[in-house]
């Protein structure tokens, strides 16, 4: 993966803030839309979800889940040459009163500060995603798979122009 492939994945990984999860329920697989926040360099994709909604149930249930990303698709395009990301990993609960579950939510709430009257709610949890496996489609023919150690390299060569 090259520069300019690390380059378009950041971007796009940072420029967004609405993902699909896919999570697993007792009848199969579930997906849904959450808001999300990345860790500067990839380590972490944050979620602050609600114990009401299913998907949050599903990841208290069972850990494993995917997030996926992608471009915006304009007026005649073919959407298979969006770019595109699909980040697997392990979510785990970060507790209100640990200094994860506090620096976690100071970077949710810079790129979601709409969100801030949310983490007063009882019900809502904040939740780290810790990426295992990604898959980024950066166009037609343009696919490529990466672990966790790859995804931050790919942070850490972008990180002179991230998009906020």
């Amino acid at each position: 993966m090259n520069r300019q492939e690390q380059q378009l994945m950041a971007d796009l990984i940072r420029s967004r803030r609405w993902a699909a999860l896919a999570t697993h329920s007792a009848d199969g697989p579930d997906a849904s839309w959450v808001a999300y926040a990345s860790e500067a360099d990839f380590g972490g994709f944050l979620l602050h979800l609600s114990t009401l909604a299913a998907h949050t149930r599903n990841l208290l249930a069972s850990a494993r889940a995917a997030l996926a990303i992608s471009a915006t698709e304009q007026d005649g395009q073919d959407p298979q040459t969006l770019a595109r990301v699909s980040i697997q990993g392990e979510v785990t609960v970060l507790t209100r009163d640990s200094a994860a579950y506090q620096a976690a939510a100071q970077c949710y709430l810079h790129r979601l500060p709409d969100a801030a009257e949310r983490f007063a709610f009882g019900d809502f949890l904040l939740l780290r995603l810790v990426p295992v496996r990604v898959r980024f489609i950066g166009g037609f023919a343009r696919a490529y798979t990466l672990d966790d150690v790859a995804l931050r390299a790919a942070a850490r060569n972008t990180l002179s122009a991230p998009v906020d």
